[in-house]
């Protein structure tokens, strides 16, 4: 790539530079000449025009002599540089005046014809042979009354016309230089703001092709070029992210099913080899039991997870009834109340209280909130679970009266696989994955949920949920 857009850049710069040259060289040549020529011709016609009414008919009304008409024509002359010739209908010479290095005119000239240029004003050439160089010849008549008694000639070197162009090609020459070498800016222009970080972001696109995620690209400037460089820096960064995310959630989910998988192992593997005596299997087969639900809860949260990663997730968004949901799920956790002598207040805004959203999902979001409360509150406390109104919105909290969250830690109870050193003690058979599940399933809603906490005091979590239209 390097190799072929520098060919690119350099070919085209090349052929600009030709073509540029090739056109001021013939077409402005072209255009050039025959605009000069155009002046230069109507210039001397007008000129001839106006001695052929004006001043020339007198001569041959006799009213003025031929040392006067030789005035006139030899002034014409000079100020042009021309040859003019005064000659009768058939050609003869009258009267003339030549310029400077202009050979004698003829006496009569042969097969003269004042209309052979036709409907051109001018011709151009030796005009029947009577120079040696090509001359720029107009004729105009001198009218007097209905008859035309003679002709004006002005012949005027072609060489002077050509010296005239080619000054006026040497300004556009130069100018056409100068354009060409300043286009070079461009050049370097498109090689260090397009070029040079076009080539980092597709070494930096290889690096990640084959893996080097650690690779940046560095390009600061503020164009769409930075814009794509600072994409794709954030997205090397999202990628090392996410797959140190892979590797920590791995290690985890490998740590979390290995632990019950070995206790398994060890035990049944105790009990078959006599290790353990037959009295004593009820007490290890609950072990097992007890390790085999954790294996199922695990395994249970990690579809449940997986269901919320996914691109496509469909909420059944329907109305029900919040207040409702909430007394279902608090009866469900009954017995473990009674046996942790734990009491669930409920403080509902309404007696009914209709919200749109995924009613299984929400039931799972206030169940596991739910079960982290009792979890981790004190025994003979009390769960408090309250709902406010605001605007459409309705504010859903549970609250605790448990050790609480240590303040460093209350940002990472999020994080999957997360528990504090703190609840280790008591979540013996968590899977560290609830508050995580219940994070993705308010947040699949567009909804909030917020977590507030003081150690030795308790923990309060609340989330919120649209209130169903009527």
């Amino acid at each position: 790539m390097r190799s072929t857009l520098y060919l690119k850049f350099f070919t085209l710069y090349m052929i600009f530079g030709f073509l540029s040259i090739f056109t001021v060289s013939t077409l402005a040549s072209v255009l050039i000449t025959s605009h000069i020529e155009k002046e230069e011709s109507t210039a001397l016609y007008t000129e001839a025009s106006l001695m052929g009414t004006d001043f020339l008919p007198d001569f041959f009304s006799n009213d003025i002599e031929l040392p006067a008409v030789y005035q006139q024509l030899q002034g014409i002359s000079t100020y042009n540089q021309a040859a003019v010739w005064l000659v009768s209908p058939s050609g003869e010479l009258l009267a003339f005046a030549n310029g400077d290095n202009t050979s004698a005119p003829p006496t009569t000239i042969k097969h003269f014809n004042p209309a052979e240029s036709g409907s051109a004003q001018y011709e151009i050439g030796t005009y029947h042979g009577c120079f040696d160089e090509d001359m720029m010849t107009v004729i105009a008549p001198v009218t007097q009354g209905f008859t035309t008694p003679g002709y004006l000639l002005i012949h005027k070197s072609y060489d002077s016309i050509i010296n005239n162009r080619n000054h006026i090609l040497r300004i556009v020459y130069i100018i056409t230089a100068v354009i060409y070498v300043l286009s070079f800016s461009i050049l370097l222009a498109v090689h260090f703001l397009i070029y040079v970080p076009l080539r980092r972001v597709t070494e930096a696109a290889t690096q990640y092709a084959s893996g080097n995620l650690e690779h940046e690209i560095r390009v600061s400037s503020h164009d769409e070029m930075g814009y794509l460089s600072a994409s794709l820096n954030y997205m090397s960064a999202q990628l090392r992210d996410m797959e140190d995310y892979q590797k920590t959630f791995v290690a985890n989910v490998s740590h979390d099913f290995r632990s019950p998988l070995t206790s398994i192992k060890g035990y049944v593997e105790a009990m078959t080899d006599g290790t353990i005596p037959p009295e004593m299997h009820e007490k290890y087969l609950k072990i097992i039991l007890f390790e085999t639900d954790r294996l199922t809860d695990l395994t249970k949260d990690l579809l449940a997870l997986n269901e919320y990663d996914t691109k496509h997730l469909l909420l059944n968004l329907e109305p029900f009834d919040l207040h409702e949901a909430i007394k279902n799920t608090a009866a469900s956790f009954e017995g473990t109340c009674t046996e942790k002598k734990i009491s669930i207040e409920l403080l509902l805004a309404t007696k009914k209280m209709l919200v749109t959203a995924d009613k299984r999902k929400i039931q799972q979001v206030l169940y596991n909130l739910l079960d982290n409360a009792i979890k981790f509150s004190e025994p003979d406390s009390t769960v408090t679970i309250e709902t406010t109104e605001r605007g459409d919105k309705v504010f859903t909290s549970i609250k605790d009266r448990g050790m609480g969250i240590p303040r460093d830690n209350l940002n990472k109870v999020w994080e999957r696989f997360y528990k504090s050193d703190l609840s280790r003690g008591k979540d013996k058979k968590g899977t560290g994955l609830g508050l995580a599940i219940v994070k993705e399933a308010i947040n699949s809603h567009n909804e909030k949920i917020n977590v507030v906490s003081t150690e030795g005091v308790g923990t309060e979590f609340t989330f919120s949920l649209t209130k169903a239209k009527e």
